[in-house]
């Protein structure tokens, strides 16, 4: 390279991505799923259920104040974080599955940035029309027309962004109270913050970077290669069957000519902007619009649908010849996916069981190890230890603390003369506990004695109990 020769880019400049509105089988599905995901989104929040006085009545609730995660009848405590982890694994598991099966299938429809974008989308086209309309109005020059329908748009986007963050954040408090705050400007600071900082992200990857976000943003595109095989059902142009493309001439068939007239219709309607019939390609997000696109045009020429279709990369030797792909349900159901789906079902059915059997009482016991133990003016040996008693009922209850019938220590709780305590309702408590062994007892003179707390629940009949252990002086 000579010096004066200017070094080639990095990165390609932008070129802005104009979808032409399509119908069909696909689009349908997409309108359906985003009308369902957006519906949920927005609408949880405002859900009521009644969980008992000195509780929120939000269905869906993440209360960091309290550390709860309520779920219609499900409340969840610091200490089951498992119930979390577990939905996040399953979350992966599932989108080893649909990848494996379908490729892209998430991208292509349930994606937040996918659904945000098609709602963009709809908007823009709703105000500055159809695809040849906008890239007629991206051209000219600036007048008041076109800054009249960019306003608007701006405008209209800024609204769904604003609402988008609104909803977020009613899911971390009660909802309609905070809307109350929020207009009246008497919320928190950072519930404003958030709200600007998912306006502004969802204006701008929804409104300009859009294919972008999918392209370089999200990490998803290179490792979905590791999770699509040959039996994978993706988005494929039939070239065989398609080419040589060439024009469709008035009321006369070339024998010679492919299917394919090369009318750029599913690259007119692709949200990437990309040309399906030069394979696959990293940016292809399977939302197989451009299926719809092209079954359309081959239903105005009189050619078969499918030109541009489901396909596995399997089946395709088979198709050159002339031959039936194999089944598609045989292409899902194989060992790969099944085994995601025993994965992903054997983890849903254990947190199912850990939910249903877990005891609405809790106990944690920690001993107090500074010191370890301290020797009594009669010589007998004391313990001290924390006790977490956790309340989940929604009514104050009376726990009673107690040790084995043949264990030789006894126990005192600080602070009452009894064994008993009240835990208010949904409420954790910590309460200290003593644990002493007479003078010269094993317990006293053994170095480790292995102990259990028994906690109950004599309203309820409920019982739980946790082992701990308790210091002597040793020999």
């Amino acid at each position: 390279m000579n010096a004066t020769e200017t070094p080639p880019a990095l990165y390609a400049a932008r070129e802005p991505v104009f979808p032409r509105r399509v119908s069909g089988q696909f689009r349908t599905l997409k309108w359906m799923i985003m009308a369902v995901t957006l519906g949920i989104y927005y609408l949880t929040p405002w859900l009521r259920w009644d969980r008992g006085p000195n509780l929120p009545d939000q269905a869906v609730l993440v209360d960091l104040a309290n550390r709860r995660f309520y779920f219609f009848m499900i409340e969840i405590w610091p200490h089951e974080f498992y119930f979390i982890a577990g939905l996040l694994i399953m979350a992966g598991l599932g989108l080893f599955l649909f990848t494996s099966a379908l490729g892209r299938v998430w991208c292509g429809y349930a994606c937040p940035q996918t659904v945000w974008t098609d709602l963009y989308i709809l908007v823009e086209r709703w105000i500055e029309g159809d695809r040849n309309a906008r890239v007629r109005l991206w051209n000219q020059k600036w007048d008041f027309r076109k800054l009249r329908l960019r306003s608007t748009k701006w405008l209209l986007w800024l609204l769904i962004g604003l609402a988008t963050g609104g909803a977020w954040i009613f899911y971390f408090t009660d909802a309609p109270t905070l809307l109350h705050d929020l207009v009246n400007g008497q919320a928190h600071p950072i519930a404003y913050l958030t709200m600007a900082i998912l306006t502004a992200t969802t204006f701008f990857f929804g409104g300009f970077a859009r294919e972008q976000i999918c392209i370089y943003a999200c990490p998803w595109p290179r490792i979905q290669a590791a999770m699509i095989d040959e039996d994978t059902l993706v988005v494929a142009y039939r070239e065989w069957r398609g080419e040589p493309r060439g024009k469709l001439k008035k009321g006369e068939l070339d024998p010679s000519q492919g299917d394919c007239i090369d009318c750029m219709a599913c690259v007119n309607v692709c949200p990437m902007g990309i040309d399906i019939r030069n394979g696959q390609q990293l940016e292809c997000i399977t939302c197989a619009l451009c299926i719809d696109a092209c079954d359309e045009v081959m239903d105005r020429i009189g050619k078969p649908r499918g030109l541009i279709g489901y396909m596995a990369l399997k089946d395709e030797a088979e198709e050159r010849a002339g031959g039936h792909p194999k089944n598609v349900w045989k292409h899902i159901f194989r060992p790969r996916t099944i085994l995601y789906m025993v994965l992903w079902s054997s983890i849903g059915i254990g947190m199912l069981v850990a939910l249903f059997l877990r005891s609405p009482i809790g106990v944690d016991v920690t001993p107090v190890r500074n010191p370890l133990y301290v020797t009594m003016a009669d010589g007998s040996i004391r313990n001290t230890y924390e006790v977490r008693l956790r309340n989940k009922h929604g009514e104050t209850l009376p726990f009673t603390i107690s040790l084995p019938p043949d264990t030789p220590l006894e126990l005192t709780l600080e602070g009452t003369g009894t064994a008993e305590v009240d835990v208010p309702a949904d409420e954790t408590r910590m309460q200290r506990v003593y644990l002493t062994a007479p003078a010269g007892s094993p317990a006293a003179v053994q170095e480790r004695t292995d102990v259990e707390l028994i906690v109950e629940d004599r309203t309820n009949d409920e019982r739980v109990s946790r082992g701990t252990v308790f210091h002597g002086k040793g020999n």
